[in-house]
């Protein structure tokens, strides 16, 4: 049995990825050591697209199967990818940036991690933000 450690550590590998291969080849070996995975790529206004960010993190949880749709285990995800979200505004105040979210849950552990490059023209900061809720079963 794999623990919040291990879920987390997947979701980081997962929204640092530099290709879309890269993401889908790490989500087939996460699935093999029964972890579920998702991820989705996300750019703009970090601060003004909050809402953008929750629901791309639920909407990937609900499609791949990860989450039921009822309002506690969405709102496990949105609390999560909040959380993540908070974690790397301090940089993003009045930048654009650009990155990926990933989704991760195995039985009750589920993360979320946001990865992004931060900043303006070629003058980026890159910033990371890691969620973690405990879930009840599928």
């Amino acid at each position: 049995m794999l623990d919040s450690v291990d879920v987390a550590r997947a979701a980081v590998s997962l929204s640092i990825t530099a290709s879309r291969e890269e993401e889908e080849e790490l989500i087939a070996n996460l699935k093999e050591k029964g972890i579920m995975a998702a991820a989705v790529d996300i750019g703009g206004d970090i601060i003004d697209k909050t809402h953008v960010v929750i629901e791309r993190a639920v909407i990937i949880a609900r499609k791949n199967g990860m989450i039921k749709e009822e309002s506690l285990q969405e709102g496990a995800v949105a609390g999560a990818a909040r959380e993540a979200q908070f974690q790397i505004i301090r940089k993003a105040i009045g930048l654009n940036g650009g990155g990926k979210i990933a989704v991760c849950r195995e039985e009750n552990n589920l993360c979320v991690s946001i990865f992004m490059s931060v900043g303006m023209m070629y003058l980026n900061e890159v910033a990371i933000g890691l969620g973690h809720r405990v879930m009840g079963e599928l």
